[in-house]
């Protein structure tokens, strides 16, 4: 059995860097060790002595390869003579802007210091028109200095698998030598790393080290995000960035019943029901709507269901009354509802035309038989929509809820008996006059 080869990287994780460098231990102090974490048997250790580390480059079958290029930032530097610039790390948005290694004081030129070679080499990598070139590429693991029991020194956090989107030559002020100096800023993309946990494997570093192994069987092993960015290029990186949003979006099959289970078979009932009568459909999602929401321990009034036409987007009107007295509020739930075929996504801009009808202290509840894109969950995320959605699979399990609850288990009965309360509920009132009630 090989020796073993150092674990993962995870986003966000504080890592202890200690100065003996000993691989060995797998916690110091209470976090993961650095060196354990990056280890690779019989060949040097990873290092973040400097803000730049660019680890010595292999002789590959496909010609030289740089495995990786280790970038720290060191925030309580900023500002400094040592380190008189500011990086930032926007990780929710997936962009980290870093500036080169060049100071007033460096003999050579901005490009020539080793740190700016390293990310300009990286770059034009990074800039390779064909996937060949592109599997070449270096990738760069950011780091970030964090201070840790009033020390400094000695802690980083990692955050993410990094591709430079654009290198830029600029003129810095040197603060306490009262003089300007040329440098470069890196914008960098971080990468989702979703499909990884937020995790980025040392072995795929590991075997960018062995020599004997040609750039695409390295790329077995890269991040799902990293080999689909080596395929289609840097016009793909919108769609790859990091974004914390992703982190709160539910794929399409999972909101879906897994098939020739009971809920499959309740869905499917559900919309047989109202297949033809999606009028009807309303008055259960607005039930649906008041169980979800009452779930939460909040109270929720039910208000009433909206004309067939000129509902001017609404379906369904509801109440949540928060606190009480003075320390209370009411909002007013404005409700969609869609009985669609069990296949069908929700887009975002069928959410969105709820969103425009929502006013200041008013909150949209969207109901579907069907599933919701993965884009119309980011951008409601991102956008901050208040608007609660409930999907195929959450709509069935709410619905057997009430039917075990009050009808025996029978889901029928359940809808049935929706349907008789609610059918004299229908009304053109302005949502706003639930507040009156």
């Amino acid at each position: 059995m090989g020796a073993i080869v150092g674990g993962q990287l995870r986003v966000g994780q504080v890592y202890r860097y200690a100065t003996g460098k000993d691989p060995g231990p797998t916690v110091l102090g209470g976090y993961p060790n650095f060196h354990h974490v990056t280890h690779s048997p019989d060949l040097p250790r990873a290092l973040l002595e400097a803000g730049i580390n660019g680890m010595a480059k292999v002789r590959a079958p496909g010609g030289d390869r740089r495995p990786v290029i280790l970038i720290r930032s060191s925030p309580w530097k900023a500002g400094t003579e040592q380190t008189p610039w500011h990086d930032v790390f926007d990780m929710d948005n997936g962009h980290v802007r870093y500036f080169g290694d060049h100071k007033a004081t460096t003999p050579v030129e901005p490009g020539k210091t080793n740190g700016n070679a390293a990310l300009l080499d990286a770059f034009t990598g990074h800039q390779g028109h064909t996937p060949e070139e592109r599997a070449s590429a270096v990738p760069l693991l950011l780091f970030r200095a964090v201070s840790r029991s009033g020390k400094v020194k000695g802690h980083v956090e990692f955050c993410g698998l990094g591709v430079i989107e654009r290198a830029e030559r600029l003129v810095q002020w040197a603060g306490s030598e009262h003089t300007t100096f040329t440098n470069y800023v890196y914008d960098i993309a971080l990468l989702d790393l979703t499909d990884e946990d937020d995790k980025v494997s040392w072995e795929w570093i590991h075997s960018r080290r062995n020599k004997d192994l040609s750039d695409a069987e390295t790329l077995e092993l890269a991040p799902r995000a990293w080999r689909e960015w080596v395929k289609n290029g840097s016009s793909e990186l919108p769609r790859l960035r990091r974004r914390v949003a992703r982190a709160k979006v539910t794929k399409v099959p999972e909101q879906r019943p897994k098939p020739g289970t009971a809920e499959a078979k309740d869905l499917e009932l559900i919309y047989k029901y109202f297949d033809g009568r999606k009028h009807d459909f309303e008055a259960v999602a607005s039930a649906v709507a008041a169980r979800v929401l009452r779930g939460a321990g909040n109270s929720y009034v039910e208000g009433w269901l909206t004309q067939r036409s000129g509902d001017g987007g609404a379906d369904f009107v509801g109440r949540l009354d928060i606190g009480s007295g003075l320390a209370g509020t009411s909002l007013v739930i404005l409700g969609q509802a869609k009985c669609v075929r069990l296949d069908h996504v929700v887009s975002a801009d069928q959410i969105a035309r709820v969103v425009a009808r929502l006013r200041r202290g008013w909150i949209g509840v969207y109901v579907t038989t069907g599933a919701y894109s993965v884009p119309a969950q980011t951008e409601m995320v991102e956008d901050q929509y208040p608007i609660v959605l409930v999907n195929g699979l959450d709509l069935t399990r709410e619905l057997r809820g009430m039917a075990r609850d009050d009808h025996g288990g029978d889901l029928e009965a359940c809808i049935e008996h929706i349907l008789r309360v609610r059918e004299t509920a229908v009304t053109n009132r302005r949502p706003e006059e639930i507040l009156l009630e």
